[in-house]
């Protein structure tokens, strides 16, 4: 059981789950809830090996994926031996090197919805074949970027937003194949990309003011809604985006 949720417990044992960028931030976080819970968890990064993070990615099997390489996607897909669950999280924004630009706006669409389908149409053989109860599972991380506009990075947010019209059509188009698919829209979520944002309250504070729970979320709070949409006791549950905010996206 992982000690963070003491009133809740998953099993996983037997699963094989596969956590794109896995290595930090919220990826790390569902990975290890994954582990912690019993799942053979294979991780992917962006470095060429598991040595050049450390101890971060022990436990874990690593594969180094770009998901500009369309082949590095159907190499990591064919080096699983079987699939249960598939977390899309690896991603990113390109704000540094604006978005607007037709180039960088066209590289976030990239890495973050075509490659997050392209890995999804990789795995979807092996996912079909799961036994695991509930079904195989495709998980896509969304954001608040998926529902609000956000100027600083208006390529990542047509793609986040891409996620959820993507969640919705697969959950169609696979669940004769006995594959759920939902996704978790991530509000603030502390990680490293987010340590820019917290040091600076012109930021931080008006998104903190707007979000009922008054913090920022953990990398273990979006994995517990993970884990559970994953388990068969969200077995009748497909094609849905659960927002993971602190009750920011309720805020009229």
């Amino acid at each position: 059981m992982n000690e963070t949720w003491p009133n809740v417990s998953h099993y996983y044992r037997g699963a094989h789950v596969l956590v794109t960028g896995g290595s930090h931030g919220i990826g790390a976080g569902i990975a290890a809830a994954y582990r912690a819970a019993g799942a053979e968890v294979t991780i992917t990064g962006t470095r060429p090996n598991a040595a050049d993070y450390g101890s971060e990615v022990e436990g874990y099997r690593y594969l180094q994926l770009e998901l500009t390489d369309h082949r590095r996607i159907e190499a990591v897909a064919a080096a699983l031996p079987r699939l249960d669950i598939l977390v899309n999280n690896a991603g990113c924004n390109f704000a540094a090197s604006n978005e607007y630009e037709p180039e960088v706006f066209a590289q976030s669409v990239q890495v973050n919805l075509v490659g997050a389908y392209r890995m999804a149409h990789a795995c979807q053989p092996k996912l079909a074949a799961s036994t695991l109860p509930g079904g195989g599972s495709v998980i896509g991380l969304a954001s608040m970027t998926s529902y609000f506009g956000v100027t600083a990075v208006p390529g990542y947010g047509a793609a986040k937003a891409g996620i959820v019209q993507l969640t919705k059509t697969l959950a169609m188009a696979w669940v004769d194949q006995g594959i759920r698919v939902n996704a978790v829209a991530a509000g603030f979520i502390r990680s490293n990309m987010m340590k820019y944002f917290e040091s600076d309250p012109a930021m931080f504070e008006p998104v903190l003011a707007r979000t009922p729970m008054k913090r920022m979320g953990d990398p273990s709070d979006v994995a517990g809604a993970v884990l559970f949409l994953t388990s068969a006791a969200a077995s009748f549950i497909t094609g849905q985006t659960l927002p993971v905010d602190g009750g920011y996206s309720v805020v009229g």
